[in-house]
């Protein structure tokens, strides 16, 4: 009897863990429709069609000077698990004045969109989505950027392990989710949605920027250390700042990028 229980608690704790776990990935408790929100002066709701039919919105921005007579560098963002492409304007605004195009992606069940959020369905959006952004005549397609914070992170991985990218840049990114398992003392073979971000990030050759919070409660600063290991030319910039207060000088922030785009996707 004394051996039975904890084997009960411990069985009882994965079927917690394995029931739950899409609620504590995708928390969209926090992420509800919010009817009649358009994008921000310069920008356009774009959408794309999932395979299971779900309507995937999208907000573009050309950057300054991008046109279709001269092409320019373009950014496909992916946003973290608790927000909307609604909270991240910021990034519409700033890669665009910079030259820089821009694509918000959402993901499926978030906001305005049908559909239900998974590894599987949320990369087949972004994939559709870079498709289509690929396509638009104010953008180069050889110089697709990809940008990915926190759960985005593990997104913007995803999809460039699908289509090709000239730079990655990842903030506050997790080198997997199933890593987190060993956390809770259960099996990685529970996650349904891994997100393996290491495994990819070791095989791509694109250039990699790392931003990461050395006070970051959620994500610690040792994924962003181990992700950087993976790749000698890869760069890791650790600056103080917790997870959901990040970047701390968005000064600083915007001039390491900015050089990082002049080396690798300006002509």
């Amino acid at each position: 009897m004394l051996l039975t229980l904890p084997i009960l608690l411990y069985g009882a704790a994965g079927c917690v863990l394995f029931t739950q776990q899409d609620a504590m990935l995708f928390p969209r408790q926090y992420t509800n429709p919010r009817p009649g929100v358009t994008p921000p002066a310069g920008a356009e709701s774009v959408f794309v069609s999932a395979a299971d039919g779900a309507r995937i919105e999208g907000w573009f921005a050309a950057g300054a000077g991008c046109t279709a007579e001269s092409p320019g560098p373009a950014v496909l963002y992916c946003h973290g698990n608790a927000e909307l492409i609604d909270d991240n304007t910021d990034y519409l605004r700033a890669y665009a004045a910079r030259g820089v195009s821009v694509l918000l992606i959402e993901y499926p069940g978030y906001g305005r969109c049908t559909g239900t959020p998974s590894q599987a369905s949320i990369t087949d959006a972004g994939v559709s989505h870079y498709d289509a952004l690929a396509a638009r005549p104010e953008v180069d397609p050889a110089r697709i950027v990809l940008h990915g914070k926190s759960l985005g992170g593990g997104v913007a991985a995803q999809i460039l392990a699908r289509r090709p990218a000239a730079a990655v840049v990842l903030e506050s990114t997790f080198t997997s989710v199933a890593s987190f398992a060993g956390d809770y003392y259960m099996p990685e073979f529970l996650v349904r949605h891994p997100f393996r971000t290491d495994q990819i990030l070791r095989e791509s050759k694109a250039p990699l920027l790392l931003f990461h919070g050395r006070d970051d409660e959620i994500i610690p600063v040792s994924h962003g250390r181990a992700l950087a290991a993976l790749r000698p030319d890869a760069e890791c910039v650790e600056t103080a700042g917790r997870h959901n207060d990040y970047p701390p000088d968005p000064a600083a922030y915007w001039s390491r990028i900015e050089q990082f785009l002049a080396a690798h996707v300006r002509p």
